[in-house]
This record gives structure tokens, C-alpha cells and sequence, in this order.
């Protein structure tokens, strides 16, 4: 016998409608071929499998027999299609990502939007929090993949570490008040005169800066303390005050602008981490090149300010 399912999905889809044109409609195939799908499966099966009449069709004892078996068959050719398509991780799985507050509202955004697109199956996971607390979670299992800052130092023996970004931390104003440089760059000595919003402690970035200013023995003018990065771009809008931030946080914000920090400028790289001794499952691995890709369309957005990291170029 050489049965396939075509044949059987064909026989099914008559039998439940009775009607062979009607079969044909569903299936999106010319009555001609239904047809001769049905007589080469009766052929191969030795068996007539409907009784033909103009009024419609109907099984016969050959025909009642084959299916239940045929339904059986083809559910059980789905199941396993079903299978492996979890195994490939296209269609059902499950990724956990971890991130930093600031490129959840920027990077991750758009990973994510792009891989959903993609793989709608897939179910997301987001941690969003400090980089240390991130290295935290993906040790003890809790993450597949994180997307950290690794400007603090901290050891990373345990994971594998890809650079992604090298990013400028800039000084940003509301777009509706006078520019606080009259050049393309501001020194530090002069962002510490301006009222300043600062961010939460636990934010790696407000390490980042303090270290910078102590390091000049400079004092900043602070008229906002603790505010999350949402916050912070909010209250700088509407006039409050400057902030240091990560340049990739400007992308789409009409009502920002900025100005870079005269050299030596303060940058951060964006790495993505995962446990050095845990093989990725394949939708950690699509999540994985989602990522790069994204972070190159950003290094290509963002101009001078961003650079793709050594080894990812």
C-alpha cells in the first residue's frame, strides 16, 4: 500500500461533509483531484469507501471502518509534528531574559517585539534588574539569558559574556528649554553646576557617575534623588533638571536632547550573559541572534555615541 496523508486528510474532510465539491472547497483542491485522491486510496485499500449519489456521500461498513483509524493517524502525525517543532523551539518554549532597567525601555523593547513577531508561540519571561542582582538570578537558574552592564568589575567566571555595545553616557535637557552647552560637548565641572536628577542607588549607572565626579572632586547640584529611569526622562522634560544617561535611551524622545561629556567620556558595555555550563536550549539561541541583530540596527541609530563592541563587529 502506499496511503500518505493527503489521501487520509482528504477521505476525513468528505466524510465529514458528505459531499465531495464541498470537501474540495475546504481543502482548496479541484474536485477533479479530490476525486483521484479518494479512487486511489479505495485502489490501494481494495475497498470502496463511499457510496456515490447525486444527493451526496456516504460511508460505507469499508469506509466507517477506516475512520476512526484515519483521524487517529492524522492526529497523531500532528502530535508528532507538534514535537518537533518544541524540540526546534519555534513554536512552543519558553525564554527567560533578564535586563537592566535601562535597556528594558529601549533595547529589549524591540527584541522582544521582533522575536514575538517571529515566534508568537514562544512564552516570554523579563527579570528587569541591576546587572549584579541579573548575574544572580542566571546562576541560580532563574534565567536563561541577561543582558547586563559590565562596567562594575564584577567577576563573570561562571557565565559566558558576548559584548554587544560600547555606549556613551550623555547629559540630557528638555528639549524646550535653552541647551545647557553652546558646543557639540559639556565637561563634567560644568554638568556639576546644573541641577541634576540622579538616579536610584541600585541603579549601576548612578555608581558609574558618583565614581566620575568624586574622582574629579566634584560636588553635583542634586534637586532629585532615587527616581527610576522612566521618571528621570519625564521630570528632565518637562524642565526639573539634567541627567546623565545611556545615549540609547534617547531613540524616539522628540522632547529630549542631549550633549556629549568632553573627554574622557564615560561609556558602558552591554553584554549578553548565559550560564557557561548549560547548553541553550533553540529558542534561547533564536532569542540569542534576535538580540545581536538588534543591537546592530541600534549601533546604526545611534551614531557616534554607540559603537558595536570588539568581536561582535
Amino acid at each position: 500500500m502506499h496511503v500518505n496523508l493527503e489521501q487520509l486528510q482528504s477521505f476525513v474532510t468528505v466524510a465529514r461533509f458528505g459531499n465531495f465539491t464541498r470537501a474540495a472547497e475546504e481543502l482548496y483542491l479541484a474536485q477533479p483531484t479530490l476525486s483521484r485522491q479518494i479512487t486511489a486510496l479505495e485502489h490501494d485499500l481494495g475497498a470502496e469507501l463511499f457510496r456515490r449519489a447525486r444527493g451526496g456521500s456516504t460511508l460505507t461498513p469499508a469506509g466507517e471502518s477506516l475512520l476512526p483509524l484515519a483521524r487517529r493517524m492524522l492526529a497523531d502525525a500532528e502530535s508528532v509534528r507538534r514535537d518537533l517543532a518544541e524540540l526546534a523551539g519555534l513554536e512552543r518554549g519558553r525564554v527567560r531574559l533578564g535586563a537592566t532597567p535601562t535597556l528594558c525601555i529601549s533595547l529589549v523593547a524591540e527584541v522582544l517585539s521582533a522575536f514575538h513577531a517571529e515566534h508568537p508561540g514562544i512564552e516570554l519571561h523579563l527579570s528587569e534588574q541591576g546587572s549584579r542582582r541579573l548575574l544572580d538570578e542566571l546562576a541560580s537558574g532563574e534565567l536563561d539569558l541577561a543582558l547586563i552592564t559590565t562596567s562594575d568589575g564584577r567577576s563573570a567566571e561562571r557565565f559566558t559574556l558576548a559584548p554587544l555595545l560600547v555606549e556613551e553616557l550623555v547629559v540630557i535637557s528638555s528639549a524646550g528649554m535653552p541647551p545647557v552647552a553652546t558646543g557639540e560637548a559639556v565637561s563634567l565641572a560644568e554638568v556639576a553646576a546644573l541641577p541634576q536628577i540622579v538616579f536610584s542607588a541600585t541603579y549601576d549607572l548612578r555608581g558609574t557617575t558618583d565614581a566620575a565626579f568624586a574622582a574629579a572632586g566634584l560636588t553635583p547640584e542634586i534637586v532629585l534623588e532615587g527616581a527610576e529611569m522612566d521618571a528621570v526622562l519625564r521630570f528632565v522634560e518637562r524642565g526639573l533638571g539634567v541627567a546623565i544617561v545611556p545615549a540609547m535611551v534617547l531613540i524616539d524622545r522628540p522632547g529630549l536632547r542631549s550633549v556629549r561629556l568632553e573627554a574622557p567620556t564615560l561609556t558602558r558595555t552591554i553584554s549578553l550573559a548565559r550560564p557557561a555550563d548549560v547548553a541553550p536550549a533553540a529558542a534561547v539561541e533564536v532569542m540569542q541572534r534576535t538580540i545581536a541583530t538588534t543591537a546592530t540596527a541600534f549601533a546604526d541609530r545611534a551614531g557616534e555615541t554607540m559603537r558595536l563592541a570588539p568581536g561582535n563587529a
